[in-house]
């Protein structure tokens, strides 16, 4: 029997905060853990707060895994106002009247929303064009040509309204990107609408409930013997 020591790796449920990068958050657990074998599955945006799941050690391995798995957000909308990068990256471009908007337009508008749609990624995004993030071309001023994808919503709940802020709670596919539904949402509405908050609350069985700040998560344990080494 060896007695060799095997390290099994930790998935670590994160608050991330507000305005913190996701990679702020792995570079800080990267140094505070003493390791480099960190990552996360699935990005959440500077502006964006909530459920961040980050991989050490032979954890890394799953990463894909969580990214498939369906998530759950809240937040507020703003109708009748657009900005380029469709939350508050950008400031307000566009203002349009919504005086004739009421509750049930806007739920009515929602439910058109539910099941598997194609959606067109912001221009403000991750996804890697050329080597390069998109962000970095719309940060440059510089257009480029992104290809729908199919996502699905399976829950499009509005949890409060108090125009020209709509509160939301959705509940969906891999790949979807809230700032996206905000858009698409405001074009349904004739309005326009921007993305002004955002947590993620869930993704698959994990829960924001669960999740520590990068301050409260304590050091990796030690590696224990393996048996079947």
């Amino acid at each position: 029997m060896s007695t060799q020591p095997t390290d099994p790796g930790r998935v670590l449920l994160v608050n991330k905060p507000l305005r913190w990068t996701s990679f702020d958050v792995v570079n800080k657990l990267r140094y505070k853990l003493k390791t480099k074998k960190v990552g996360h599955a699935g990005t959440l945006d500077p502006l964006a707060t909530g459920l961040l799941i980050v991989c050490v050690g032979r954890m890394t391995k799953r990463i894909e895994e969580f990214m498939a798995q369906e998530k759950e957000y809240t937040g507020t909308f703003v109708i009748g106002q657009t900005t380029p990068s469709f939350d508050l990256e950008t400031e307000v471009s566009e203002k349009k009247d919504i005086s004739a908007i009421t509750t049930d337009r806007i739920h009515d508008t929602a439910r058109s929303f539910l099941g598997k749609i194609q959606q067109l990624p912001p221009q403000h995004s991750a996804i890697r064009i050329g080597g390069k993030r998109a962000y970095e071309f719309a940060r440059a001023g510089k257009s480029i040509e992104l290809t729908p994808r199919e996502i699905e919503i399976k829950a499009f709940d509005i949890t409060h309204v108090q125009l020209p802020a709509v509160g939301f709670r959705i509940v969906c596919s891999k790949g979807t990107y809230i700032r996206s539904i905000a858009r698409d949402f405001g074009e349904a509405l004739q309005t326009g609408a921007y993305l002004a908050e955002l947590c993620r609350t869930r993704i698959g069985e994990f829960r924001l409930t669960d999740a520590l700040t990068v301050e409260e998560i304590g050091p990796l344990p030690q590696p224990v013997a393996d048996p079947e080494a």
